[in-house]
């Protein structure tokens, strides 16, 4: 702990040396430092180490400045090591990211030689990217599209990783930092922690900057910012995202724009040839401010960042949805969903609508189509029904139940809080226990034989992580079955007509009644 504090001290120090300053004038001759604006703190339930308000801050208030001169670039990198600079032009066709990447595992290697040494000393040694996940922790996941994506992650980073080994050798990197291991960490940094900048697509690494722990756009404003296991991310990053096209979107909401067009986030300013952070809302000291860089899914949140939300407004879930369903309409596939809160997106009722309306009603039916208003009752109901029973067909072929993965979670946390020993689980129900014990026998912990205690304290991490994302794709599911069957019977109350809409199957309604 004392050496933890040191080494922060001495960080901070360094920043203030370098010209951070977290001063709210925005003039670059004001005086440096920290503790002005903001103070380092730790929120265990809320993202682990951040930056707490040192006084009371107004919404739009400049909180902290970079000066370029203190970004971490891969040009800034290239123009200090000559060495380094020369290998990768002898070897072509690496990202901009790989080579930023590359230069940070240089940086490393050089240990307090680094200029760069105390700001290495903050980053995390460990993330839970999925990149990072292995073959246990990916079917965890248990929805075949989470594993697919997630073992494509795994099979990039690979790639990427054997494609700059040749520079790595060139520069003579020391053997452990060569290995995927090592590449897994520096990828993860840069993907978890880069900011935008203008002119590299690689983003930058910001000291201080990348303190500041995440909340999704407007979740502030709807008092969604209970965060969960996003200590190693606490970072604010808009750009790599490994050989993706830069997002520039970690603004995203209207209302985060002031009167003079300026994000109330941050961004780089070319006047000030600094890095600005704004404050999105009016804080009280000592709570803790948060910094948004777009709108993601949990699952993405786990791919670049290694964390997710509890509650997040971007989640969705995609079901499975016939040819036939795309050709009859116009609506693109990504926005064909169910929202966090089990309501089917706009686009997919109007797509079901149009889907279930007989083909030769539909030019006359166009306007009211597209506009997303109901045809019928008799076709609101097959919508809702069609879209329930699907609901409760991928809830059906999951391996668990969101009753078993809520105690299988509750298990995993006592296991991680050593209130009870991974022996002591045989007495959960079967499902949960057979999980654990697939579990033990993945890290080869039967008769307490474990490979490496740190290794698997890692791997419930992980672990963990892919039950609570899963829980929540199950819990979206469940909210939007519910929706449906308040609708239906919403409809067939008031029914004018007096005709009955046809009712749950008995396998539907056992479904909904659990």
């Amino acid at each position: 702990m004392d050496e933890e504090l040191g080494s922060l001290e001495s960080f901070l120090k360094w920043a203030t040396q370098l010209g951070i300053s977290d001063s709210s004038s925005s003039s670059s001759s004001s005086s440096c430092g920290l503790g002005h604006s903001l103070s380092v703190s730790y929120f265990p339930d809320a993202g682990g180490r951040g930056l707490a308000a040192a006084r009371d801050l107004r919404k739009g208030e400049l909180i902290l400045r970079v000066p370029k001169s203190a970004l971490m670039t891969k040009d800034s990198l290239l123009e200090k090591d000559r060495k380094l600079s020369d290998a990768i032009k002898r070897h072509h066709g690496l990202s901009s990211t790989q080579m930023l990447t590359i230069c940070l595992l240089a940086e490393m290697g050089k240990g307090r030689r680094s200029f760069w040494y105390p700001y290495l000393m903050q980053l995390p040694r460990s993330y839970e990217t999925l990149g990072s996940f292995g073959p246990f922790e990916l079917k965890a996941f248990q929805v075949d599209d989470a594993i697919w994506i997630a073992e494509e992650t795994v099979s990039k980073a690979v790639s990427q990783w054997r494609e700059s080994i040749a520079v790595m050798e060139d520069i003579m990197l020391k053997t452990q930092l060569m290995t995927f291991k090592a590449w897994l960490w520096a990828s993860a940094t840069i993907s978890s922690r880069t900011l935008h900048i203008p002119w590299d697509d690689a983003g930058c690494l910001c000291p201080m900057g990348d303190f500041f722990n995440y909340t999704a756009p407007g979740e502030d404003l709807y008092g969604f910012d209970d965060l969960e296991s996003c200590g190693n991310a606490s970072s604010f990053q808009v750009s790599s995202l490994e050989n993706q096209d830069v997002k520039e979107d970690f603004i995203l909401d209207e209302e985060c724009y002031e009167g003079e067009g300026r994000l109330t986030d941050g961004g780089y300013e070319e006047i000030l040839a600094a890095y600005c952070f704004y404050a999105r809302k009016n804080y009280r000291k000592g709570e803790q401010v948060l910094l948004s860089y777009g709108t993601y899914t949990n699952l993405e949140l786990l791919e670049h960042y290694g964390f997710l939300l509890s509650e997040n407004q971007n989640d969705k879930v995609f079901i499975p949805l016939g040819p036939d369903i795309f050709v009859s309409g116009k609506w693109p596939a990504n926005s064909l969903f169910i929202h966090q809160n089990g309501r089917p997106s706009f686009a997919l009722l109007s797509a079901l609508r149009l889907w279930f309306t007989p083909a030769n009603q539909r030019k006359g039916l166009a306007r009211l189509l597209y506009s997303g208003s109901q045809v019928s009752r008799q076709n609101e109901v097959a919508v809702m029904d069609w879209i329930m029973t699907n609901c409760c067909t991928i809830l059906e072929s999951l391996p668990s139940s969101i009753e078993e993965d809520i105690l299988l979670l509750q298990a995993i946390a006592k296991v991680q809080d050593l209130q009870s020993s991974l022996g002591e689980v045989k007495k959960l129900p079967s499902s949960v226990a057979n999980e654990f014990d697939n579990f033990m026998g993945s890290y080869y912990l039967h008769n307490g034989q474990a490979k490496s205690c740190r290794k698997v304290k890692r791997s419930i991490q992980k672990w963990k992580l892919a039950v609570q994302w899963r829980l929540r794709y199950k819990k979206i599911l469940a909210d939007c079955i519910s929706f449906c069957t308040l609708t239906i019977q919403r409809l067939n109350c008031y029914n004018p007509s007096g005709d009955k809409a046809p009712k749950l199957s008995q396998q539907l309604e056992s479904k909904v009644s659990k």
